[in-house]
């Protein structure tokens, strides 16, 4: 998972320092919108969308990915907190 997660990190900091070399900007706001940031974003930087596009989706996949893993925390949590009383 290490391993993983590091591999993941230089792949979205090398999109996103060719980003920021373009001058490519836009707001989490068209992260989260991918309708809007087609719409918004896309037609200002022609040369950059694939880029863009990408960091988007790695961007997006880390939040779900997250967003899951505080959920099976969470549950885990009150799994082990609910057999934990009934032990004694």
């Amino acid at each position: 998972m290490l391993f993983i997660s590091f591999y993941f990190r230089w792949k979205v900091l090398k999109i996103y320092h060719y980003l920021i070399a373009n001058k490519v900007e836009f707001s989490a706001e068209h992260i989260l919108n991918k309708a809007k940031l087609k719409e918004e974003i896309i037609p200002l930087y022609p040369d950059s969308e694939k880029e863009i596009l990408t960091f988007v989706n790695y961007v997006r996949y880390s939040l779900r990915i997250a967003s899951i893993l505080i959920v099976l925390i969470t549950a885990f949590g009150l799994i082990l907190m609910y057999y934990s009383r009934y032990e004694h």
